[in-house]
Formats: C-alpha cells, sequence, structure tokens
C-alpha cells in the first residue's frame, strides 16, 4: 500500500520522507481544507526530496466554484509546477449545483498532463458519486481523493469499496480524511492501493503571539471573504 502525506510545511515534507512515505501532497493552510502552496514552498520541496510531490491547486477556500479569473489563476499555477517538476497535480471544479464541471476540470487535466491528476475532495460534495465516478474516468482523471463522503474515511469505508468497484480500475479511489496508525489497517485490509493522511501533531508555542493574527469569521466553508468595493471606497473618500 502506497502512504501519502499531506504536508503543509517544508519540515512536513521532510519529515514525511525521512519515515517513509511514499509520496507527498503539498498544500498550504490545512484548516481551510487545504490551498495552493507558494511558489517558494513548492520549490524548495521538489529540490530537496526525492519522493514524488503532488501539488494542490486550489485558489482560496469556500466552494469549488470559480469565476473566470480564479479558473485563470489555477491553470497558471498548473504551468508552474509542470515547470518545477512537480509529478502531480490536485484540483478539479464543481459547478454551481455541486455537480462536476466537466468542461473545466478536463481542461486542467488536459493542461496537466503528462503529470498524474488527482481529483481532490471537492466529490465529497457531489450528490451521485456514481455519475462522477464515470464522468472522472471518461476525461480522463487518474485517481479520486475521497472520504466517502463522510466526516472521516473509516465512516466513509462502505461507500468508497463502492466507488472502487464502480471504477473497475479505470482509476484509483483514494481514500483520504481522519487516517491514522489506529485505522489504517482497515484500508489495508480492504485492498485499497493508496491512502492519504497528513500524520500531523499539534506543537503549541512557548511564546504565544499578545494579539491573535487569525479570525474565526473566516473559518466557514459555506463563505467567500473578498474585499468589498463599497468599503474600499468609502475609506477612500475619508482619507483624501
Amino acid at each position: 500500500m502506497l502512504l501519502e502525506i499531506c504536508a503543509s510545511s517544508y519540515q512536513s515534507a521532510i519529515n514525511a520522507q525521512n519515515a517513509g512515505a511514499n509520496r507527498i501532497e503539498l498544500c498550504s493552510e490545512l484548516a481551510l481544507g487545504g490551498i495552493t502552496p507558494s511558489y517558494g514552498l513548492i520549490k524548495k520541496v521538489i529540490e530537496n526530496l526525492s519522493i514524488p510531490v503532488h501539488v494542490l491547486i486550489r485558489p482560496r477556500s469556500g466552494n469549488f466554484t470559480y469565476s473566470e479569473e480564479e479558473f485563470e489563476i489555477i491553470k497558471t499555477d498548473i504551468k508552474l509546477c509542470k515547470k518545477l517538476g512537480c509529478q502531480g497535480i490536485v484540483s478539479g471544479v464543481l459547478k454551481a449545483d455541486n455537480t462536476i464541471d466537466v468542461i473545466r476540470t478536463q481542461e486542467l487535466i488536459e493542461l496537466s498532463k503528462p503529470l498524474s491528476f488527482t481529483f481532490h475532495r471537492a466529490f465529497d460534495w457531489i450528490e451521485n458519486s456514481s455519475d462522477a465516478v464515470e464522468q472522472l474516468i471518461a476525461i480522463g482523471a487518474n485517481r479520486i481523493l475521497t472520504s466517502g463522503k463522510k466526516s472521516s474515511a473509516q465512516e466513509g469505508i462502505v461507500l468508497l469499496k463502492e466507488l472502487e468497484i464502480k471504477a473497475q480500475n479505470k482509476l484509483l479511489i483514494f481514500p483520504g480524511g481522519g487516517i491514522n496508525s489506529e485505522n489504517v489497517l482497515t484500508f489495508k485490509e480492504a485492498g485499497f492501493k493508496e491512502i492519504h493522511c497528513s500524520a500531523s501533531k499539534i506543537e503549541y508555542l512557548k511564546d504565544e503571539g499578545k494579539i491573535p493574527m487569525n479570525s474565526s469569521v473566516f473559518f466557514n466553508e459555506n463563505s467567500i471573504v473578498h474585499s468589498d468595493y463599497d468599503k474600499i471606497k468609502n475609506i477612500v473618500d475619508l482619507i483624501r
């Protein structure tokens, strides 16, 4: 069984390799479900790791339905990752009704070639999983990262097995979400070829900052945060 570690820092990537992981998915901000890592992090990891590096391409948190500008950012990031020498892309696009945006996702798959393409956990938002598997097979995805539409892959293992049967080895069903040393053998015994986890350990800093740098209002998957024109204009008018 192949182990992919979701690494959100350089140290995480190095730890994954040194501990014997087979591959990493590189991202930033695990608390947000992962977003595209920086150029510097991608470059540093690829230069210093010998195991394959797949990169998550997700321009922001929130939903997986993107504007034209965001879609162009995704494509630019994929081109950049190819130039830097990564071995795989993890991405995907949904429509507003949480079905696969087949046209856009296929464009990303074609752009990613010859790299491997994993459709990420946006899959878990899709109501008709069976149809989605068929669509992703048809457009050439290599694997689907999914928790089986549950909060953890262990809870979703029944659906994960059903999806694997549905896929008929035409793509890989790739369990991820809450996999750890206590339940990993469940997935090995079930015959899954690859698994995905972060194996995270929280290290609390001794010198805690006096002022918090995060805001709980932004940690909401049902919202998208952006700078507002009217608020900016009002501030500009006041200071001029």
